[in-house]
C-alpha cells in the first residue's frame, strides 16, 4: 500500500468588504496536520502504510514498555514547537522504535512532558502523545486555534479594527501574551486575540 500524501500548502486569505481578511486552511489539510500509523488515533489523520509486519508489532510492542520506563526521566512539562514540516513520533525514544504517525505542520506547538538523552516526550492538543528527536523542536512559541473562529484586532481591546479572522486550525506564532489577549503573527498578519479557545499556553502565563 503506497503512502497517502497530505495536502500542506499555506493558509490562503480572501478579502471580504468589511476589509478584514479571513485566513482558512486550504482544503485538504488536517487541522491536526498528522498522519497515523495505528487505528487508536485515526479521528484526524490518515492512514500512511498499511498492515505491519509481525517484527515490527513486536518491536512496537517493546517499545511501549520501555517508553513508559523512560518517561520518568523528565525536567518540567513546557510548551514548544515543530522546527520542521516533516516530523516522525515514534513510540519510544530512539530510531530502533516504529514511527506511531508524521507531523506536517511546521510550527504547531506541542507540550514536551518528558524527556530522555536527546528525546522528547510530546502531546499534541488533542491529547496525543509520542517520541521526538529535539532538533525538531523549537523553544519559539506557538498558538493553535480550537475554538470557533476568532477576529484579530489592531489592538488589545474588543472594539479595535478588525485585521484578520482567524479559522479553526489556523495555528499563529507568539509574539508577546497579557491576561487577556497575545499579540500574534498568522501568516504576516500581525494582531491581537484574546486567549479563549487556543491550545499552546498556560491560563495564567505571560510571555513578553
Amino acid at each position: 500500500m503506497q503512502p497517502r500524501p497530505v495536502l500542506s500548502s499555506p493558509p490562503q486569505a480572501m478579502l471580504d468588504p468589511g476589509g478584514a481578511t479571513d485566513l482558512f486552511l486550504s482544503h485538504g489539510v488536517q487541522p491536526r496536520g498528522t498522519i497515523n500509523l495505528g487505528g487508536d488515533m485515526a479521528r484526524l489523520r490518515h492512514l500512511r502504510w498499511g498492515l505491519l509486519t509481525a517484527a515490527v508489532l513486536c518491536m512496537g510492542l517493546g517499545a511501549q514498555g520501555a517508553a513508559g520506563q523512560v518517561a520518568k526521566k523528565d525536567s518540567g512539562v513546557r510548551f514548544a514547537s515543530l522546527r520542521a514540516n516533516d516530523v516522525n513520533v515514534r513510540a519510544g525514544p530512539g530510531v530502533r522504535y516504529p514511527v506511531k504517525w508524521k507531523f506536517v505542520r511546521r510550527s504547531m506547538p506541542v507540550q514536551i512532558i518528558a524527556e530522555y538523552d536527546t528525546w522528547r516526550k510530546i502531546r499534541d492538543w488533542e491529547g496525543a502523545e509520542g517520541w521526538v528527536h529535539r532538533a525538531m523542536l523549537s523553544s519559539k512559541r506557538s498558538l493553535i486555534l480550537t475554538g470557533k473562529m476568532q477576529t484579530m484586532r489592531r489592538d488589545p481591546q474588543n472594539d479595535a479594527p478588525a485585521v484578520a479572522r482567524l479559522a479553526p486550525g489556523m495555528i499563529v506564532r507568539i509574539t508577546r501574551c497579557q491576561r487577556k489577549w497575545c499579540e500574534v503573527d498568522a501568516n504576516g498578519y500581525e494582531g491581537w486575540i484574546r486567549r479563549i479557545g487556543v491550545w499552546g499556553l498556560y491560563p495564567d502565563e505571560k510571555l513578553r
